[in-house]
């Protein structure tokens, strides 16, 4: 029973050919989309105001040089998102379960984002490494521990995403299994557990989406 419980997150196969790769490229399929019309439908137009107002939110911060990076962002965290959602349904896999895809996601972007760093702002890269008016015997040590946590800066992206989507499959499997046992010999515990499982599965489809935007 323990390991059936885990067996939702094995990357299923058919014929030797791993399934992941066809629900990595189905979710790009069914989001993007264009058309050569002058005037667009309104599921385009609600597309257009989405994808505008998430970059303006996510592009902030940022200088205007940066911006030419809001596409590839934007693309990543809608894979990421449409990936989360999808595995909520049933009888589906969820790649974003596995820590080899999100470290595959992970260290490529916190390279890219230590590298250009390094090239354009070399000094304010490496004045990251020791905040100012440290004292002077504890210049070694915060240089260790800050170097320490920029290449731990990946792992912990793709473990937190890993984790919080395996605990939350693993609930919602828990609950339902219990919920189903249950509903023959007690009722009103059965439908306080099913009544669990729909706030969670509500809290779910909030961690999935939450969950994109921050890696």
């Amino acid at each position: 029973m323990i390991l059936s419980f885990f067996d939702q997150f094995m990357i299923p196969q058919t014929l030797g050919v791993p399934l992941i790769l066809i629900a990595v490229m189905i979710p790009p399929l069914l989001i993007l989309s264009s058309s050569n019309r002058l005037i667009s439908n309104r599921m385009s137009t609600l597309q257009t105001w989405a994808f505008k107002t998430f970059t303006k939110q996510l592009m902030l911060p940022i200088s205007l040089t940066g911006h030419k990076w809001a596409s590839m962002l934007l693309a990543l965290t809608l894979l990421l998102m449409s990936l989360n959602l999808l595995g909520l349904l049933p009888y589906t896999f969820t790649p974003t379960t596995q820590l080899s895809m999100n470290m595959a996601l992970a260290v490529p972007m916190w390279l890219m984002t230590v590298l250009i760093g390094m090239r354009n702002q070399p000094t304010i890269s490496l004045g990251h490494l020791l905040p100012e008016g440290t004292p002077t015997p504890l210049i070694p040590v915060l240089i260790i521990i800050e170097t320490v946590s920029l290449f731990i800066r990946p792992v912990a992206l793709g473990v937190r995403l890993t984790a919080n989507l395996t605990a939350g499959h693993l609930l919602i499997q828990l609950i339902s299994t219990a919920a189903f046992v249950l509903m023959p010999s007690m009722t009103l515990t059965a439908s306080m557990a099913f009544l669990v499982l729909l706030l969670l599965t509500g809290l779910e489809i909030a961690v999935a989406m939450i969950q994109a935007y921050v890696f």
